[in-house]
């Protein structure tokens, strides 16, 4: 999914001659701290609300203040994974979004994003999640992929990433779509794979409980 698909179109973006009272108002009215500045369709950056109460005048202009990220965003053709990853790294709960000319295209709310990411990863779907781990150069989609079908299940997901704790090894998150995965965990063992994690529909899923509290924090925003 790209940014240009989740882009929120209820959040407007503020210009330099509203008020500051407005631009309040209009946090208040959609639930956010920030809003984006945009002058001529060119992003100037985002307006949070403590930079609205340190000025303390609720008629003064927009433009007499200096947003914050202006080099913060994501194109609109960029993966929303990306959209995570520029949220995450400066604590955003909305990231604005460009189109190839840099002209301002709208906002992502992270919520947006995170649902998004809840529905790439099948999360609505029955069936187990395996968390499998092995060394870098071991990896091989074709393979893990061929051995799980032969026990005539389906990779409905898939997530891969580095292990934070050994750089030689990463960990393979699958989302499948059966709950019994006992034939599937025997075969991928016997194949030297290591499974460190099994969840069937009504476990709850702790193996990356920082990440999963990353996203839920944002959930909450």
């Amino acid at each position: 999914m790209l940014a240009q698909e989740l882009i929120n179109p209820l959040i407007p973006p503020l210009r330099t001659t509203d008020s500051v009272q407005k631009a309040l108002n209009w946090m208040s009215q959609f639930r956010v701290h920030q809003l984006p500045l945009v002058e001529n369709l060119t992003y100037k950056g985002l307006i949070g609300e403590e930079l609205l109460y340190d000025l303390n005048s609720p008629n003064a202009y927009i433009g007499d203040i200096f947003p914050d990220y202006g080099d913060v965003y994501v194109t609109e053709n960029q993966h929303f994974y990306d959209v995570l990853k520029a949220a995450e790294a400066y604590h955003l709960p909305l990231v604005a979004v460009l189109d190839e000319e840099k002209h301002f295209k709208g906002v992502i709310t992270v919520k947006d994003t995170v649902a998004a990411f809840a529905r790439s990863f099948s999360t609505q779907h029955t069936g187990g999640i395996l968390v499998v781990s092995m060394r870098e150069y071991d990896y091989s989609m074709a393979q893990i992929a061929r051995l799980i079908e032969e026990n005539h299940v389906k990779i409905l997901s898939s997530y891969l990433e580095a292990d934070s704790y050994d750089p030689t090894m990463v960990k393979l998150t699958l989302k499948l779509d059966k709950t019994d995965l006992s034939r599937v965990v025997a075969t991928l063992e016997r194949f030297g794979f290591n499974i460190i994690a099994k969840f069937q529909d009504s476990e709850a899923p702790d193996y990356d409980k920082d990440r999963l509290d990353m996203l839920f924090k944002y959930l909450s925003l």
